[in-house]
């Protein structure tokens, strides 16, 4: 019985380096993983401030007033007279 407790004392001090190599290795993991959610939200944060700007810049360009002044300048319309004005049915 003696002969066999070194056996076991090993095999016991060989399992827990091993699972404290597989910890390290986890913990390793998880922070690698942690720094690429950390990049993505930057990156979605930074698509939402975009896409915010694009929206009001949208909002800006299709006001009414920008739009009629284009009408009036570029484009040469007005609005019709009484007369001028046909109703379809």
């Amino acid at each position: 019985m003696s002969r066999s407790v070194p056996w076991t004392v090993l095999a016991l001090a060989l399992a827990v380096i091993a699972s404290g190599i597989g910890v390290v290795y986890a913990k390793y993991l998880s922070r690698k993983i942690f720094v690429q959610l950390q990049a993505l939200n930057t990156e979605c944060d930074r698509a939402d401030t975009r896409w915010l700007r694009l929206q009001l810049e949208e909002s800006t360009l299709a006001s009414y007033s920008r739009v009629e002044t284009y009408a009036r300048s570029r484009l040469g319309l007005h609005m019709p007279a009484a007369g001028e004005a046909q109703v379809l049915r």
